[in-house]
């Protein structure tokens, strides 16, 4: 069945997994969201081992069906998370979609997201997959229905923007939803929840967030300038920043960049891995510098002492959080520092 994603999201915990599900659209923020929730769904209903597989220009359908016949050593329940960018599986790939649709294997999910989608995309395999299973396209939203995806998202966090500074956000975000929901993610950071703003009052903090952010700070630490990195962690502590407030934002760019890490030691696409993790055209290539920097394995080493600083943060470790987290974003930017980090 063909459902709009928010609809697919709500009949989810409703009904028991579907055989395949076909997310698609140019809007990476929705399709990333709508594949999240079938994953999360999929593992509370017992589907505990995920195999990724990328379709690329040489992608061999044949290893894919052997995979399916695979006896698995660590789950009875898998799910098959197969990554299509075009959103075009050409003849062999739509023939084999379709065989899998008309006789799927049991105790398996087929999760098919695509970068692409117009109505040219679909076709006889698109059909097959909404009659055994669920399709969503991610349409872009429209202009005039941002201000209403914009509140809905506010009301998530427990924000409120009236009708003026709506519509300076939406002017901010030129449409682009990842960037309306980083805008979103630093409002956080700055208010309480059950805050509301009027247009002036969005305008002031948005000019206040141009000394020191939690972005500024990544980004120095991303870049190799580990002097910025230490400079903006002060500005923020000065500001009367707290270190759990930070730690969301970096914990998550961190397990981004670890999980990039990964796929590159894969062989993926790192272009489309970057594209499907939300990563802005313009930002790809500090990531490529910094994943540079460090060997793969190095980054969940990052990653695990953000659970360290978190527990640091609220007093369940003996030392101080906003040491440890300097050293973390001197380690990131520097190769060099990053053994006194693994020594502490």
């Amino acid at each position: 069945m063909e459902l709009s994603p928010p609809k697919l999201v709500e009949r989810l915990a409703s009904e028991p997994m579907r055989p395949v599900y076909l997310v698609a659209g140019a809007e990476p923020l929705t399709v990333l969201e709508t594949a999240d929730a079938i994953r999360a769904q999929a593992r509370a209903q017992g589907y505990d081992e995920r195999l990724v597989h990328e379709a690329g220009k040489d992608f061999e359908w044949g290893v894919l069906g052997a995979d399916f016949g695979a006896l698995s050593l660590f789950s009875q329940r898998r799910v098959f998370d197969l990554r299509l960018p075009t959103g075009r599986p050409g003849r062999e790939g739509g023939e084999f979609l379709r065989d899998y649709c008309a006789n799927p294997p049991p105790d398996t999910v087929l999760l098919i997201t695509c970068a692409e989608w117009s109505k040219a995309h679909a076709g006889k395999w698109s059909e097959a997959i909404a009659k055994a299973g669920h399709m969503a396209v991610c349409w872009p939203v429209k202009p005039d229905a941002l201000p209403d995806w914009l509140r809905e998202r506010l009301n998530r966090v427990g924000l409120t923007l009236d009708a003026d500074a709506l519509a300076i956000l939406a002017e901010r975000v030129e449409g682009n939803l990842l960037a309306a929901d980083q805008e979103i993610q630093k409002l956080t950071l700055q208010l309480e929840p059950g805050a509301r703003l009027d247009g002036p009052g969005l305008v002031a903090l948005i000019a206040d967030s141009a000394r020191y952010d939690v972005f500024q700070l990544f980004d120095a630490a991303l870049a190799g300038d580990a002097q910025r990195a230490v400079r903006v962690l002060a500005g923020l502590r000065a500001e009367g920043a707290q270190v759990p407030q930070l730690m969301g934002w970096l914990g998550g760019q961190l397990l981004v960049l670890a999980r990039l890490a990964a796929a590159g030691q894969a062989g993926e696409d790192m272009a489309a891995v970057m594209r499907r993790q939300g990563i802005w055209q313009a930002r790809q290539a500090q990531f490529r510098a910094a994943l540079k920097r460090h060997p793969g394995n190095r980054w969940d080493r990052f990653v695990a002492e953000c659970a360290r600083i978190d527990q640091a943060s609220k007093g369940r470790l003996d030392a101080d959080p906003w040491l440890l987290l300097e050293r973390l974003l001197v380690a990131v930017a520097r190769p060099k520092a990053t053994l006194a980090l693994l020594a502490a």
